[in-house]
């Protein structure tokens, strides 16, 4: 690896010098003789870190708020939205747990703040877990990420993409599976492109796509007000509000459960924390900015909903934003269906950029194959990782059954954000003298890793065999982390992979990035 590592360095100067001279070669013979005696003296910071192969900080404020808007919000707030009222009951209750689940969630997300200011390196949970937990448990976080969560959790949200883009052109039969595969599998190409192209141009299209799912959700929320303007709320008024409230403890709990699943997503700007414009203040800022937002818009459009839709309707009805729409809107009604396929388009855009990232940063760390961790020269983006990130989610088109392979691990994410905010707990006791830009109350940390630890046991209490198969899962990856990482490969296997890797050098035109030497 030290030979590949320094033809890869070569090839990197190569580049630099390249991008360095070829100012000077297009001046004038006279000028040219001053231009390079002075150019180490007159280069300042700006030029070298433009000329480095690296992943650049190109991500702003707004984009890092429309990273989070948008990967929280996909497809389940319009089609259904359904798990909670179907637990608690009521219109009054299913409100009020809402809110509590924005509530919580924010407080998890002002953690992960405190994280990605302290340890400022990009991968989010992984990075965190291998900062604390050790190389093993970092690797069985990336093992089930890289195999099932991430791959499978992309292609069904562009699988239903794919259904509402082709239901007006099957209006009255189910969608061929096929033709919806197919389309599926060209929206993660087609933005997998858009990502290997350009970072701001992946954070534009995230961008309007949030805009987008905000603009439909909007609708609906005005629609709801126009609703409870004409009076005909009844199951809004005080007297029927709570009118059939389950209080049993589990009724509670997995409506909680439900709630919190539907605010998933809130930590995946931490996976690009080096691609940040001065992420001390920016990452801080977009989750303080979207969490509040997004906890309002869920609230309002369930509020939206019930002033149209009964609750025993609403849980039985498979696409409520369709539902409330064809009242509301009529003729116009088709616009609904458009806007959660552009929702789900944005949602698979965010998952994509964040998913490659997280590949990445396991690349650099040794943990996958140094392939994925190489950086294109020209576009300083990771294309080898997200080609890896889009290829892993289209073989889920083979699966016939995906959804049974993802509630193996419904107790995953809950275990692996608690442990990594378990873990700033113990940063702050192990080394008080690190620098913290933003240090949360004591008393959030606490409480979250709590609500993790009784997410992971309503997990398992609510589906133990699925959970039990789930583990068993992740512990095969220790075999992999054994034969893959800690085991010393003989020369020839070596050889293949430095050729492995020399080989996606040449064909995606990327190198390794470009590491101070202090690091």
């Amino acid at each position: 690896m030290a030979e590949l590592k320094s033809r890869s360095r070569e090839s990197v100067n190569k580049v630099t010098e390249e991008k360095m001279e070829g100012p000077a070669e297009e001046g004038s013979g006279a000028e040219e003789q001053p231009m390079q005696e002075s150019q180490p003296m007159q280069e300042s910071p700006k030029e070298e870190a433009k000329g480095k192969i690296e992943l650049k900080r190109s991500i702003t404020l707004f984009n890092g708020v429309g990273m989070i808007i948008g990967t929280i919000i996909g497809s389940g707030i319009f089609v259904s939205p359904t798990g909670v009222v179907k637990e608690v009951g009521s219109v009054g209750l299913s409100l009020i747990v809402w809110t509590v689940c924005g509530v919580v969630s924010t407080m998890g997300a002002l953690c992960y703040a405190e994280l990605g200011t302290t340890i400022t390196k990009s991968g989010g949970d992984y990075t965190y877990i291998l900062e604390v937990y050790g190389e093993l448990a970092a690797f069985l976080k990336l093992w089930i990420e890289m195999l099932i969560i991430r791959p499978s959790s992309q292609y069904v949200v562009s699988l239903v993409f794919a259904k509402y883009l082709l239901k007006p052109i099957f209006p009255d039969c189910p969608v061929p599976d096929v033709a919806a595969k197919l389309i599926a599998c060209l929206c993660l190409t087609s933005l997998t492109f858009v990502n290997c192209i350009s970072v701001k141009a992946a954070t534009k299209v995230q961008d309007v796509f949030t805009a987008s799912k905000l603009l439909a959700l909007t609708i609906i929320i005005l629609f709801g007000f126009i609703q409870i303007g004409t009076g005909d709320v009844s199951y809004l008024t005080p007297e029927l509000a709570f009118e059939g409230s389950k209080m049993g403890v589990d009724n509670i709990v997995l409506a909680l459960y439900s709630g919190l699943f539907a605010y998933g997503g809130w930590n995946y700007l931490n996976y690009v924390t080096e691609e940040m414009i001065n992420p001390e203040r920016n990452l801080p800022l977009s989750i303080i900015i979207s969490m509040p937002i997004v906890t309002v818009v869920y609230v309002l459009t369930n509020m939206a909903y019930l002033t149209t839709i009964p609750p025993q309707v609403m849980v039985e009805s498979e696409a409520v934003a369709v539902s409330f729409g064809e009242y509301h809107l009529g003729v116009m009604s088709w616009l609904i269906p458009v806007f959660v396929g552009l929702s789900c388009f944005g949602a698979v855009n965010g998952s994509l950029f964040t998913s490659a990232r997280l590949f990445y940063a396991g690349a650099r760390e040794g943990q996958l194959p140094a392939a994925l961790g190489l950086v294109h020269t020209d576009l300083f983006t990771p294309v080898p990782s997200l080609i890896f990130t889009c290829c892993l989610s289209m073989f889920y088109a083979l699966s016939k059954d995906i959804f049974s392979v993802i509630n193996l691990f419904s107790f995953f994410t809950w275990l692996c954000v608690g442990m990594a905010i378990a873990g700033m707990l113990w940063l702050r006791w192990s080394k008080p003298d690190l620098r913290r830009p933003i240090k949360v109350p004591l008393v959030i940390p606490v409480a979250f890793v709590l609500g993790c630890a009784f997410m992971v046991v309503v997990s398992f209490w609510a589906a133990p065999f699925e959970c039990l198969v789930g583990a068993g899962i992740i512990l095969t990856g220790i075999p992999f982390y054994l034969l893959g990482y800690k085991w010393q490969k003989p020369r020839v296997v070596q050889k293949v992979l430095e050729i492995f890797t020399l080989f996606c050098q040449k064909i995606f035109m990327s190198v390794p990035e470009e590491r101070d030497t202090t690091e």
